[in-house]
């Protein structure tokens, strides 16, 4: 085994007669089938998982994939959903900087799949999607199955593209790596008919392509950027989802070593201040424009966007007043608008340029002090004193906006205790090591643990903020706990999103995966419903039925607990955290302090 033409050990009818057919026409060379080719691809190009659901249109890659015994070759996990899958798939990606494969069946199959993909696309995590299309002769007919699935995809993927000769699939998805793979990444879609992926094909898969390298001169421009940096009384970094990538990140945290800048990050840039560089943070932005970055952001006379796309926090909310001075530095060209015009844009790379103007710093330090060190970098700038004073205070703000208030019975018509919010953060923050994952779902709970759970690592904590997927926490943690094993990965749902893909606990379970869900459980969508009562004075279409988690956790074989009158949330987070395998807290949350959440927003006149 171990050459392309012996793929597998186990051929089925078709593959057998199909290449006996190709040699009795007086084939030169051996066959495999166009399937056997791509898998080979995949292995050529590092994929690591595959996630999906099998059909008639797309088994044959299915069983490729299951008997495939070839070094490297990718694993196959099944989940209950595609759009699940597709979720997975794309969190390996923003996890490992490596596309995974999402594998899903023609027609509903594939748009399925449409959620998790339009999430990848805007939020910048490389995945690949395959669907099964009917066969060739079919497309245009009013078949079963069968949809224009490339159209479909066309609008919320990097590339949407049909294979409709076997001899390419190989080539196409090479492209398809490649186009996932670029700034700015996101998902690229290949339809493969079902007579497509049986064909046989000569064994030729394309290799990896090479990644593009970007460098960044210590030229005259750097310095006099440096210099405008230096200059500034308030220069703030504004760090966004390109700047928490694994090169970017290392990058930005050298510069900050030696250039003291403090640094909001939005919620997907969450994690690139490490610990010994907390001082330098101020906080996240995102939806209601009333956090101390907010503040900071209006008050600088310099703001230097790292990675920032727009589609987080629109320029609108932190630069109203189109007045502000920006240094634009990214992977990409951004996207102009009103509010977003850099005077300078550095597109040559992130990690290129940050790494090359922490070099001329650490030059000129140790040319102007003889130490080549963050002391030295101390020592040849401060910020104004009236500068520094001001970041005190907003330090301090910081901090106690953190603190939860005194336990208290509050709402509650049984009698139970519910839990402020503020309390649930606090104690996994007490709980989590730099190393575990957090991955957060979309609701309430999501606004206040992107405010206040601080993370001092890139991507291991995770939001979805540029289309605010519901339904994400439990995928994405099945994905970390993949790529990252031995690691706990922690959950942070509300009951509303949670029930969007709890049913992949199976998933959990049968990878028998250390997964700690938390669900902040009020029975209502309650994200929409404190938004609905602060316009209409009243809610409408939230409410939700109660649902006993801890038994449904129990229906899957993974375990659950109850925060309740008998067992305290301490008491459960410490027994969810020393078990083996996936389990659930049920914790019941006092969500009365929501109102404040989009209250008293800053105003666009400065002060």
């Amino acid at each position: 085994m171990g050459t392309a033409a012996h793929v597998l050990e186990r051929r089925s009818a078709t593959q057998a007669n199909a290449a006996d057919g190709a040699a009795a026409a007086g084939a030169a060379v051996a066959t495999v089938t166009a399937s056997e080719a791509l898998v080979e691809s995949m292995i050529g190009h590092g994929i690591q998982y595959v996630f999906g659901i099998p059909g008639a249109k797309v088994d044959q890659l299915f069983e490729t994939l299951q008997y495939c015994d070839l070094p490297g070759a990718p694993r196959l996990i099944v989940t209950r959903h595609e759009q699940d899958a597709a979720l997975m798939a794309a969190a390996v990606g923003r996890l490992t900087g490596t596309p995974a494969v999402v594998a899903a069946t023609s027609g509903p199959g594939a748009s399925n799949l449409a959620t998790g993909l339009v999430t990848a696309t805007a939020e910048g995590d490389p995945v690949i999607a395959i669907a099964g299309q009917v066969p060739r002769g079919d497309i245009s007919r009013l078949t079963h199955q069968s949809i224009d699935s490339r159209s479909m995809m066309a609008p919320i993927t990097k590339s949407s593209v049909e294979v409709q000769d076997p001899d390419i699939l190989s080539e196409a998805f090479a492209n398809a790596y490649a186009t996932a793979v670029s700034a700015k990444k996101g998902a690229a879609f290949l339809s493969v008919p079902q007579d497509v992926m049986g064909h046989a094909v000569r064994p030729e898969p394309i290799s990896r392509m090479p990644a593009a390298t970007r460098q960044m001169s210590n030229s005259p421009a750097l310095a006099e950027l440096l210099a405008r940096i230096r200059a500034a009384r308030l220069p703030v970094i504004l760090a966004g989802m390109r700047a928490s990538e694994r090169d970017a990140a290392a990058a930005l945290r050298r510069f900050l070593s030696v250039n003291h800048v403090p640094v909001v990050e939005t919620f997907q840039g969450a994690g690139v201040i490490p610990r010994d560089l907390e001082r330098l943070y101020f906080g996240r932005v995102g939806l209601f424009r009333n956090q101390p970055g907010d503040e900071i952001l209006r008050r600088s006379d310099l703001v230097i966007t790292v990675g920032y796309d727009p589609i987080e926090y629109e320029a609108r909310n932190w630069n109203a007043s189109s007045s502000t001075p920006i240094i634009c530095i990214d992977d990409v060209i951004p996207e102009f608008t009103r509010e977003f015009q850099p005077d300078t844009v550095i597109s040559y790379g992130i990690a290129p340029t940050l790494v090359a103007l922490a070099s001329l710093c650490e030059a000129r330090n140790e040319h102007e002090t003889g130490a080549a060190s963050a002391a030295a970098a101390d020592a040849a700038w401060h910020l104004p004193k009236a500068s520094r004073s001001y970041l005190d205070g907003l330090r301090g703000r910081l901090e106690q906006e953190s603190l939860p208030p005194k336990p208290m019975r509050r709402g509650s018509s049984d009698g139970l205790g519910l839990v402020h919010p503020l309390q649930i953060v606090n104690a996994l923050q007490r709980r989590v090591s730099d190393s575990m994952t957090v991955s957060v779902d979309v609701g309430s709970h999501y606004i206040w643990m992107a405010r206040n759970f601080r993370s001092y690592e890139p991507r291991h904590l995770l939001f979805s903020n540029g289309m605010q997927t519901l339904g994400v926490g439990l995928p994405w943690a099945i994905a970390a706990a993949l790529v990252r094993p031995g690691s706990t990965v922690v959950s942070v749902s509300g009951d509303g999103g949670f029930l969007f893909s709890g049913q992949e606990l199976d998933v959990a379970v049968r990878e028998h995966l250390h997964i700690v869900q938390l669900i902040w459980n009020d029975e209502h969508y309650d994200m929409v419903r404190f938004q609905e009562i602060s316009k209409y004075g009243r809610d409408a279409g939230v409410a939700l039925g109660h649902v006993d988690f801890v038994r449904y956790a129990e229906s899957f074989g993974a375990k659950g607990r109850h925060v309740d009158g008998e067992t305290s949330l301490d008491e459960a987070l410490d027994w969810a955290f020393a078990q083996d395998g996936p389990v659930v807290v049920d914790i019941p949350v006092d969500y009365s302090h929501n109102h404040e959440l989009n209250e008293s927003l800053i105003s666009d006149e400065l002060s």
